[in-house]
């Protein structure tokens, strides 16, 4: 006769086997239909544009994806009047080049297309002061300073701008690739803008972005813009610029600073370049971000003019091996890290396992900021991206980063650029956004966020339907029971799951069974979506 004792080790290793611990309790989430947080903002589904068209990558279409930004270190030098000339920066040679074959200027074709297909447009509009004068010229010619570190393989004729051994070399006046571009010349754009918006009945710009990257300027554009930009500036081009913009179009939603990441939200480049902290110290030794908010609070008080609507900054974690787009590692240390990583939006207990080290705890941080400093600001996230695209360990950040993105209110974000169509990174996506493959999509109304160790839940209610949808991330490496607890939404009439985890080529669909708690396993390493459905409408 076989033991009681060791009828419960068969039954433990059972459970271990399908996945699932065994004694562990499910995790609990109770959804309440009548207590909506807030409506969720339809741009934190947004992807950014590549200039050069990828055929791996996935269309906004595809994803779901509800509005594109137009940005990227080329969108600081894109001259519209000539219509496809823009420069390529440090990104490739500092070369101006044709944004593309069209007859028709390119931000006109970009804006038509998302207008066409239902998305939003945010146009990054230059705010460095120098765009191209042609589609031929560059800054570094071979001809004119010899030798280089690096150069451009296909014309064997522009430099990188670094001697052979690796010293910067000196640049020439910023003329020999560019011309001007004053804030005038930015009010005619948006003039033109909206004189097409007139003509065809419907808004093409939803938002505009002052520049990208400004901290990052004496870099990327060190051959129009060699010093580092400090509080001073800043705050004097977003002014003047901003406010050529507003004149232009007094009903604009404009975003900025555009600032690249941590060190960014704190000290201007100057202060970095320098590696002290003289400009904020200058400054009241207030941190650039909140510093800047305040000034273009006080200047909206004494000039009546608002330069700027929306928070923009970008965030990309800054760990060993993480990567950007498909590059980056897939070991286990480093796609734990990856998925861990995302806690720096949200988490105070996380420390961030980069230089940064450090509570990051971005988006209630400048949730602060704003309310501390300009109120009624909204909040952009304008770049974001885990790296290893085709690696789970990425779907599982993106998944918990839109997320995060709807718990926290935000007014937009913008993934960089798109994932590779049926990565793990696409299917995060359309787990929001296209889950079951005929337009189910995340609710209206966000009801709440649910976490414990690695499992993460978001709920959703639709606004004038009787329907919710959760989206389950589960990190851990073993399968997860999870129990949802509908009772103050109703009687359920139809529950079903879908299951992505990495491996797959999209959703497993089940239904679930009803009454009581609705319960599931959610599968190791997964994204988990549960649609369910009443038979009236419960939400306000």
């Amino acid at each position: 006769m076989i033991g009681r004792g060791l009828l419960l080790l068969i039954a433990s290793l059972a459970a271990c086997a399908r996945g699932v611990a065994a004694e562990e309790p499910p995790l609990s989430v109770q959804l309440d239909c009548g207590k909506p947080r807030h409506r969720i903002s339809p741009l934190i589904f947004g992807v950014g544009h590549s200039e050069r068209s990828d055929p791996q990558r996935a269309t906004p279409g595809e994803l779901g994806a509800t509005a594109r930004r137009w940005g990227g270190n080329s969108s600081s030098r894109y001259n519209w009047e000539l219509g496809n000339a823009w420069n390529t920066a440090s990104d490739w040679f500092f070369k101006n080049v044709d944004y593309g074959s069209s007859k028709r200027p390119a931000y006109a074709a970009f804006v038509d297309d998302n207008r066409d297909h239902q998305l939003a447009t945010a146009l990054t509009v230059p705010m460095i002061g120098w765009v191209a004068k042609d589609t031929t010229s560059v800054s570094f010619p071979v001809a004119r300073f010899g030798p280089q570190h690096s150069v451009d393989p296909e014309t064997k004729t522009a430099g990188d701008g670094l001697s052979p051994n690796g010293r910067m070399l000196p640049p020439d006046s910023p003329d020999r690739t560019s011309v001007p571009a004053p804030p005038e010349m930015i009010a005619r754009w948006v003039r033109a803008i909206r004189a097409e918006d007139a003509r065809r009945g419907t808004r093409g710009v939803e938002m505009y972005i002052l520049d990208n990257e400004p901290m990052l300027w004496h870099e990327t554009h060190r051959d129009v813009h060699p010093q580092p930009v400090g509080y001073d500036e800043l705050l004097e081009r977003t002014i003047r610029y901003g406010t050529e913009i507003r004149r232009a179009d007094p009903d604009a939603v404009i975003a900025g600073p555009a600032l690249w990441g941590w060190p960014a939200y704190f000290d201007s480049a100057l202060d970095t370049a320098s590696r002290r902290h003289s400009d904020r110290e200058a400054h009241g030794n207030i941190p650039l971000l909140p510093w800047y908010l305040r000034q273009l609070a006080d200047y909206e008080k004494r000039a009546g003019v608002r330069v700027l609507d929306v928070v923009d900054v970008h965030f990309y974690p800054q760990g060993k091996g993480i990567g950007l787009a498909t590059a980056g590692a897939t070991d286990a240390e480093t796609s734990a890290r990856r998925v861990r990583s995302v806690r720096a939006l949200w988490d105070p207990t996380y420390r961030d396992e980069s230089f940064i080290g450090d509570s990051v705890r971005l988006l209630p941080r400048l949730r602060e900021w704003v309310d501390a400093n300009y109120p009624g600001r909204g909040i952009s996230i304008g770049e974001y991206n885990f790296g290893a695209e085709q690696d789970v360990s990425s779907g599982l950040a993106v998944a918990e980063a839109l997320g995060r993105f709807a718990e926290a209110n935000l007014t937009s974000a913008f993934y960089w650029t798109a994932p590779p169509r049926r990565s793990p990174v696409f299917w995060a996506f359309r787990a929001y956004r296209d889950f079951d493959g005929h337009g189910g999509r995340f609710g209206e109304l966000f009801l709440g966020a649910s976490s414990a160790d690695q499992v993460s839940v978001f709920t959703s209610a639709d606004e004038h339907a009787a329907r919710v949808v959760a989206v389950a991330v589960n990190a851990r490496e073993r399968a997860t029971r999870i129990g949802l607890d509908v009772k103050a939404c109703g009687d359920a009439i139809e529950a079903r799951q879908f299951s992505y985890g990495g491996g797959q080529d999209g959703f497993s669909e089940r239904n679930i069974a009803l009454g009581g708690d609705l319960a599931a396993a959610m599968p190791a390493r997964s994204i988990s979506v549960f649609e369910i459905r009443f038979p009236r409408s419960h939400a306000r």
